[in-house]
């Protein structure tokens, strides 16, 4: 339930997703970074490191 509530303190706060919200999307899947300075919805943005 932690988890959701933090979700939607970014949903309902932050810029990002507006234009998710208004076509009607939840903004699901997300990842945000350092506690909202990034949330990234294209995976694709993502660089993965390899070892």
């Amino acid at each position: 339930m932690l988890n959701l509530k933090r979700f939607l303190k970014y949903r309902d706060n932050y810029e990002e997703f507006k234009e998710i919200k208004e076509s009607g999307k939840i903004g699901l899947p997300c990842i945000v970074v350092n506690d909202g300075e990034q949330i990234i919805f294209d995976y694709n943005e993502l660089e993965v490191q390899k070892s």
